[in-house]
């Protein structure tokens, strides 16, 4: 009698320790299936219907790499290359891309701009609230354009920041060492005031990258370099405006674009039209879910501000 009671205790704790175990592995499965069904945008190309308008949102800041923590936002070329994947089956005619970006990164914003460039099917762009530096560099990419009248568009250059500190740390006595290779290995330091030759030599880096955009824009346009460097003065337009310098084909609305983009794909009648959205991917959900302080340490602070880099970036 007493052994079957000991039995019965050690079935009770293993079963008492095994059920919720395997209640978790099972809600993670389900979970992780789910999240894969998220990832995959909820349809597959077998049951996309024929004459098919995809919509692409691209909204945020433009980067090589998306955020550290998990977001919806941001445009990167992986997930815009992601949604294009998605878009190229047979039954989606044409693409039209929305943007909302005020830029960023100018190596992502070309990446970017070549990957629509390329693309296979008609790209039909629209401009949202901001479509302005990298929003404007990559929206060259499309075959169309069109800009909402009140969208902030343009804003054609290239800005880099440099944060200088050295008063500030006098004034709370902190001295920062700096050992180099060169005397312009540490160009940009937010521990001292930039030199003029050191100014001169970043400019240099700015104008040639300028050019680089302004060729973007007078090709995608087909118009005079001259002509794109009068209005690449930083500025930006509205889209009303952007149409009257050449920068845009149309104003108009989201709808306006479909219509474009079914006209250009070839298809008659109404065309259906489906939504293509970034989706993180499983392992962005499970960084995201650390953690994270709302302020960013002083550690972060000086490395952005040690780091210098070129950015296609409307700044207000």
């Amino acid at each position: 009698m007493k052994e079957k009671s000991i039995l019965w205790v050690f079935l009770a704790f293993v079963l008492g320790f095994s059920l919720p175990v395997c209640s978790c592995a099972g809600g993670g499965l389900l979970l992780t299936s789910a999240l894969a069904g998220l990832a995959g945008g909820g349809s597959g190309p077998s049951l996309i219907e024929e004459n098919t308008v995809a919509v692409i949102h691209l909204d945020g800041v433009i980067s090589s790499t998306p955020p550290e923590y998990f977001s919806t936002t941001g445009i990167t070329p992986a997930r815009v290359r992601d949604l294009l994947d998605r878009a190229d089956v047979p039954n989606i005619k044409a693409v039209v891309v929305q943007v909302n970006s005020p830029g960023g990164s100018v190596v992502a914003s070309d990446e970017i701009y070549h990957m629509l460039l390329d693309f296979d099917k008609p790209v039909v762009v629209w401009m949202g609230d901001v479509a302005a530096s990298g929003g404007y560099y990559i929206s060259c990419g499309g075959d169309y354009v069109i800009a909402h009248p009140d969208s902030l568009t343009g804003s054609i250059g290239v800005i880099s920041q440099f944060i200088n500190a050295e008063g500030l740390m006098e004034k709370v006595g902190v001295k920062a060492l700096v050992i180099t290779s060169g005397p312009h290995k540490d160009i940009g330091s937010p521990f001292r005031e930039m030199t003029a030759e050191e100014q001169a030599l970043w400019q240099t880096i700015i104008d040639e990258v300028y050019g680089d955009f302004v060729a973007v824009v007078a090709r995608s346009r087909d118009l005079p370099e001259e002509t794109v460097r009068e209005l690449a003065d930083g500025r930006v337009y509205t889209g009303r405006q952007a149409l009257e310098n050449g920068l845009v084909d149309a104003v108009g609305t989201p709808d306006d674009a479909v219509a474009k983009a079914a006209e250009l794909g070839g298809i008659v009648g109404e065309p259906h039209v489906i939504e293509l959205r970034s989706t993180p991917t499983l392992m962005e959900i499970l960084e995201g879910a650390r953690a994270r302080p709302a302020l960013p340490s002083l550690d972060e602070i000086l490395s952005w501000a040690g780091a210098p880099s070129l950015q296609f970036r409307f700044t207000r």
